[in-house]
């Protein structure tokens, strides 16, 4: 059949002009026509006029209807058409028909609605064919399944909306942890709860709700890094030649509790030795290991834990001090008159490492041998200065999570420290002085002199200067690194911690070895790829720190102690840092309040999903 009717009226698309109260489908919702000019003006409900084309309606009924709310649903017998209609194909008012026994305004809109509806029959108003049984079995069971569903998702967000949710909620809040991670964009609750998709507010709703503990460290997955060691094998070590420096007593001297130790200094008569773990020999380049730690950047330190760039394997092959004797490359030099590393030579070698912290290598400076590595390093400390080295003594403190126990512990001004800190650039300009001359293609680090030229002592004058210093960066040519007050500067040191540095071993190593060197180009690339997620490591140790430190606040909510007044620009705030804290504060001030002023400050809210906190001044 072809959709007309009895009296020979097109049921569809338009054709002609359909008469006044006739009743028409636009955008699938009922229209009664009101008058026919150049365009056909209907009525919609809830009387909203409406000049439409024809081609834009199709006709339902000829009419006469006369008010959309007289469409009620008449009974009819479905499931008996249903079953008629298997395997054939009518038309739209006899298919009204046989399902009504009608044919009105009214019955036209319901028959529509069953096609619209799409359990039982489908079709458009020229034609309509009955579902398959077997379809119809399917779409029922996928609408109670959804009816379920809806249901508890309905009693779900109730739960939510009263404080309230059930173990078995987790999986219905995963999408709110993913948005909390950053690793969603939006989130179906936080929507029907009208609060912005953003981490903060997810993080704060799953705190709310008990889901989360104030434990829960999101700012890893936020930043996209890996937050577990990568899982590949590591090679042995190769048989080669090593000079052997095992009679030269060797340090690595670190932070308590330090995993990863990957260098130590030893003193031999006017020379000084930089030991450093040889991770080189282990990761070649190209290797799945040098890929995976490329990807990395940099290993994480967490006050909850490290997580390695290497493969742990790697560290206690490689760690220097974990074994008897251990495998380094190790740098000799000589300082001149200025102060500057001469007579450069880099080894492959076997060292025998005794292992300190800083304490109690402080302890031990007057004795031997670290009065004899103290006494070499301090004219290059005294060189650097001389060229306008800066020295910044913020306060900074060490944040360690062990089964949920925030400890912050300021890090003491040490003698041992500055030492081991000078031996180390002293070993890092000495490395850029050698590859320098020798044309060997290594990333620099360099930084530009800041715009005023002082010498800051106070905690004030340092913070502000560190506000207007420009951060240092790895560029191809050497060339001056203002902060340390080196002519030529690159990062050696630390090949277990740095992909930076196990590109500089990568190189050294193929020179002492005579294997073919990258070329600047794929130096270049190396370099850069690295660079792109070191800034990630960065943002993630920062914010960890900071959100630790903020759980330790929520934990003393009646926390006090010494805060030190750094800046007064704005008249209604002043910056204090909190030196056992390590943290930074804006909190109103007094009139005549100086700077480096000494206050008493407590913490009055912590707002840990923003990672704020709020202090106020103890009068």
């Amino acid at each position: 059949m072809d959709g007309r009717g009895i009296c020979g009226e097109r049921i569809g698309t338009m054709e002609y002009e359909p008469p006044v109260g006739s009743l028409l489908l636009y955008k699938n919702q009922p229209a009664i026509v009101t008058a026919v000019t150049d365009k056909v003006e209907i009525r919609l409900a809830e009387d909203r006029a409406k000049r439409v084309r024809p081609k834009d309606v199709e006709l339902l009924h000829p009419g006469p209807c006369r008010n959309l709310a007289d469409l009620a649903s008449p009974a009819g017998e479905v499931q008996t058409a249903w079953e008629l209609l298997q395997g054939t194909s009518v038309g739209f008012r006899e298919f009204v028909e046989l399902v009504y026994d009608d044919w009105t305004p009214a019955a036209a809109w319901a028959g529509w609605q069953l096609l619209a509806d799409g359990l039982y029959f489908t079709g458009n108003t020229a034609a309509v064919t009955a579902v398959p049984v077997d379809e119809v079995a399917k779409t029922r069971a996928r609408r109670e399944t959804q009816a379920r569903a809806e249901q508890v998702w309905a009693a779900f967000v109730d739960r939510v909306r009263r404080g309230r949710t059930e173990p078995a909620d987790a999986e219905l809040l995963r999408d709110v942890e993913e948005l909390a991670f950053g690793r969603a964009a939006g989130s179906r609750l936080l929507k029907e709860l009208n609060q912005e998709p953003i981490p903060e507010k997810a993080h704060a709703l799953l705190l709310k709700l008990g889901h989360w503990t104030e434990e829960v460290n999101p700012y890893p997955h936020r930043q996209g890094v890996a937050v577990t060691p990568p899982d590949l094998p590591v090679p042995p070590l190769p048989d080669e030649d090593r000079v052997d420096l095992t009679h030269l007593p060797a340090l690595a001297i670190d932070d308590e509790g330090n995993r990863d130790p990957d260098d130590a200094v030893s003193a031999d008569g006017d020379r000084l030795w930089v030991h450093v773990a040889d991770v080189a020999a282990l990761v070649a380049p190209d290797s799945a290991l040098d890929l995976e730690a490329r990807s990395r950047g940099a290993s994480l330190y967490l006050p909850e834990g490290l997580v390695t760039m290497l493969p742990w394997a790697a560290t206690e092959r490689l760690g220097l001090g974990l074994a008897d004797v251990s495998p380094a490359l190790s740098f000799g030099f000589s300082l001149d008159q200025t102060g500057r590393p001469v007579d450069v030579e880099v080894v492959r070698s076997r060292v025998r490492v005794q292992r300190l912290t800083y304490a109690e290598a402080d302890a031990r400076l007057a004795e031997p041998p670290l009065a004899h590595i103290h006494r070499l390093v301090e004219p290059f400390r005294m060189a650097r200065l001389y060229r306008g080295a800066i020295q910044l003594a913020l306060p900074e403190v060490k944040i360690r999570v062990t089964d949920g126990d925030v400890v912050i512990r300021p890090l003491a001004r040490l003698d041992s420290r500055d030492m081991v800190t000078d031996a180390m650039l002293a070993a890092g300009e000495a490395v850029g002085r050698y590859c320098r001359e020798r044309g060997i293609a290594i990333p620099f680090a360099v930084q530009p002199a800041p715009q005023e030229v002082l010498a800051p002592q106070s905690l004030a004058e340092m913070y502000a200067f560190r506000r207007q210093m420009q951060p240092s960066r790895m560029v191809t040519a050497p060339g001056l690194h203002a902060g340390l007050g080196l002519e030529v500067y690159t990062r050696a040191t630390s090949p277990l911690r740095r992909y930076v540095d196990l590109l500089v071993h990568q190189q050294l190593r193929a020179h002492v070895t005579g294997a073919p060197l990258l070329s600047l180009d794929a130096m270049m690339e190396r370099l850069g790829a690295a660079e792109a997620v070191t800034g990630g490591i960065a943002r993630t140790e920062r914010m960890s720190n900071a959100h630790w430190t903020l759980v330790f606040l929520c934990r003393h909510p009646h926390w006090s102690g010494t805060a030190v007044v750094v800046d007064l620009r704005d008249r209604q705030q002043g910056t204090a840092l909190i030196p056992s804290l390590g943290l930074e504060a804006r909190l109103r001030l007094p009139m005549g309040v100086a700077l480096d002023a000494e206050i008493t400050v407590s913490c009055t809210s912590v707002d840990l999903p923003e990672l704020a906190a709020r202090f106020q001044l103890v009068r």
